[in-house]
């Protein structure tokens, strides 16, 4: 009997220990990872069954984890590349100002010149802090009804004098409102505007229609000028993206404003898309319709 209970012992031991030797496995491996070793997941088909929905949840959380890591890898990476530039300017200016002694209206014309780096930088920094608070769902919004034809005029008349400079005329049609942030909002349709001037052709005419159909408002801003190539169209809306050099003039600003307009549309439950075909751009949004889009809380 003795000898019997010895031999169950042992049995039941070896049985437990190899039965956890894929625990061990699992664990092993989980000790190995790092920021750097993220895309390492745990082996889910040698988990012991009891504990598989468990691997199979922390491999999610370890996806996720490597998408956060990834993106604020490219965050950083983004904005020291863009910093770079003014930054360069700042210091190249400065110099040349110390080089030797000026009178006092070549230093204020240095100055003043370096302030509107100082703007650009400051800009570039608020925008990505924009951006950065809507990608870990920080934005705060309000939420009330937005006509969007009065938004459109309001803006028209705001780029007046620089659609009168290019010798444009803007044509608004249709009506529409959501619910929506009405100053998030503004900023998006700014963005689409102003951009849409930058590049219309001088003489041209830049349109805007606001339709309703099926519970959606759509916007569409239309302007003549340069086709956008069809392999840039996908990557318009990325951060720092710009659709071709000739795009990327002084003082056309750091690439954030298709950005911004896309993570505001898409906080309001919308989508926006682009085409540009025979040197017709279109940028159109679409946004639930304030009757359809339901009570909503700041």
């Amino acid at each position: 009997m003795f000898f019997a209970a010895i031999i169950a012992a042992l049995f039941a031991l070896f049985a437990a220990h190899s039965g956890l030797a894929p625990l061990r496995r699992v664990t092993a491996t989980a000790r190995g990872l790092s920021a750097e070793r993220l895309g390492e997941h745990l082996p889910e088909r040698d988990a012991p069954s009891e504990v598989r929905d468990l691997v199979v949840a922390f491999n999610g959380m370890l996806e996720r984890l490597e998408s956060s890591f990834r993106r604020l890898s490219d965050f950083s990476a983004d904005i020291a590349h863009e910093l770079r530039t003014p930054v360069s300017n700042l210091m190249t200016q400065t110099e040349v100002a110390l080089s030797h002694t000026r009178n006092a209206d070549e230093y204020r014309d240095v100055l003043a010149s370096n302030l509107e780096e100082y703007e650009r930088i400051a800009r570039m920094v608020s925008d990505m802090l924009f951006l950065a608070q809507a990608e870990n769902g920080h934005l705060p919004r309000s939420a009330e009804t937005v006509n969007l034809a009065d938004e459109a005029r309001a803006l028209i008349d705001f780029y007046e004098a620089l659609a009168e400079e290019k010798g444009v005329q803007i044509a608004l049609t249709g009506e529409a409102s959501v619910m929506a942030d009405r100053l998030m909002m503004r900023r998006a349709l700014s963005n689409l505007l102003s951009n849409a001037l930058r590049h219309a052709l001088a003489g041209s005419m830049l349109e805007i229609s606001i339709t309703a159909d099926t519970g959606l408002a759509t916007l569409a801003v239309s302007n003549r000028g340069d086709t956008i190539a069809s392999d840039q169209l996908g990557r318009i809306f990325e951060r720092f993206h710009r659709a071709s050099p000739q795009r990327h003039r002084q003082g056309e600003g750091a690439g954030l404003g298709l950005a911004i307009t896309r993570t505001i549309v898409e906080t309001h439950g919308g989508r926006i898309g682009v085409t540009s075909d025979a040197g017709l751009t279109t940028f159109a949004l679409h946004l639930p319709l304030a009757s359809a889009a339901g009570p909503e809380t700041a």
